[in-house]
């Protein structure tokens, strides 16, 4: 049975088990990599994707769960590294080894998209399911905040 969902803009249907998670399907079917596996057991937030503008762990989702449903991916903030969120990141040297970015990025992506300028609990709460070994936490923090900034500044959509 074909399941339909929209990804990163596009109409796209697979054919896989209802209870395959959805990161497989990204990653292997799509080809769409910068979403990551991490734990496999949605406690450390490197495979964060938006389900209809809310984020979710995409190990844990079964694809059966988001058919006909809108699905983001890191891919689809920007191709070249021009996302407000991906500027800031830049500008504040957050990624160390990198592995949790692209969930860094999308949890905190949902965080400006409901919340244009959020208090450091606000960051700190939804960040919270997000775990980065390098502790990049205070620059993670900060480069949200200039992307909060820069988003009140210029209207910049999230």
């Amino acid at each position: 049975m074909a399941i339909n969902m929209h990804v990163n803009g596009k109409q796209i249907s697979c054919n896989s088990e209802p209870d395959t998670p959805l990161l497989w399907v990204i990653r292997d079917e799509l080809g769409l990599t910068g979403t990551k596996f991490g734990c496999g057991a949605a406690l450390c937030g490197a495979c964060t994707v938006h389900v209809d503008g809310v984020p979710v762990r995409s190990c844990q989702t079964p694809v059966a769960s988001v058919a006909d449903k809108k699905i983001a991916t890191i891919e689809s903030l920007s191709s070249n590294n021009n996302h407000v969120l991906q500027r800031a990141w830049i500008a504040h040297d957050v990624p160390q080894c990198g592995y949790c970015q692209s969930g860094q990025l999308m949890s905190a992506a949902a965080l400006l998209a409901s919340n244009k300028n959020p208090s450091d609990t606000d960051i700190d709460n939804a960040m919270s399911g997000n775990l980065c070994r390098c502790g990049t936490y205070s620059r993670i923090r900060a480069a949200i905040k200039s992307a909060a900034l820069e988003i009140q500044r210029t209207g910049e959509t999230v």
